[in-house]
């Protein structure tokens, strides 16, 4: 299998009242392109930070990720920010997107950042909303679409580059169960599509369940999730 995101010997802490408190500790982590695969562990485990370490969002205090070969942690910010955009997707509980843009200049803004022209770079959105129902959608701005409808929006956004993986932070927490399920499927025929990697951290069991592989943070160190069968 192709590998698209491999993390090793990952450690991070955090300096609280004199202290060292550890977060993460001695990670390692590979997955393989169109792979899914679940993070859970308790509140407050250190899911979150993982997950920022995997997409080059905060730094480990030693450790290292490779994204599609590269290195993050050995080369510049200016590079890492491009590998972020051109390998790796984003989407959160709550789906940060542009209140002033339209769905349709949501998705393409990834695109038009990384140099595409306008035309074609709106061309692709458009294509992207479709395959997520959205169709009907492109001119409306966030404050006019509902939560699963934003919800989409921000999954068009993340997969719009074409990335070798996507990294959710509970990507449904927000929505009701039936929007949840709605999102999930599109979230499966895209993965199935577009061979992108999926890395989704989750406190739904249900969900990691459904996912390749599921692993688990026990005080700071990351293990398969023994409990898959429960």
């Amino acid at each position: 299998m192709n590998e698209v995101l491999k993390a090793s010997g990952l450690h991070r802490s955090y300096r609280e009242a004199g202290a060292d408190m550890v977060i993460i500790d001695d990670v390692a982590l590979s997955v393989n392109a169109g792979e899914k695969v679940a993070i859970i562990g308790a509140s407050g485990s250190g899911k979150s930070t993982l997950l920022n370490i995997l997409g080059g969002l905060d730094k480990p205090d030693s450790g290292e990720v490779e994204v599609a070969g590269e290195a993050l942690y050995r080369v510049s910010e200016t590079r890492r920010s491009a590998i972020r955009n051109r390998h790796l997707g984003f989407v959160y509980q709550f789906h940060h997107l542009l209140n002033e843009f339209s769905a349709l200049e949501n998705v393409a803004m990834p695109l038009l950042i990384g140099r595409k022209g306008v035309a074609q770079a709106r061309k692709e959105a458009a294509e992207l909303l479709d395959q997520v129902g959205l169709a009907h959608r492109l001119k409306h701005k966030p404050g006019k679409l509902s939560g699963g409808e934003r919800q989409r929006v921000a999954i068009a956004r993340a997969l719009v580059c074409r990335p070798a993986c996507v990294l959710m932070d509970e990507p449904t927490g927000n929505l009701d169960r039936h929007t949840a399920q709605e999102v999930e499927s599109y979230l499966d025929r895209l993965n199935r599509e577009s061979g992108t990697a999926f890395i989704t951290v989750t406190h739904d069991l249900g969900l990691a369940k459904r996912m390749d592989r599921a692993v688990e943070i026990v005080d700071g160190r990351l293990r398969s999730w023994s409990d898959q069968s429960s």
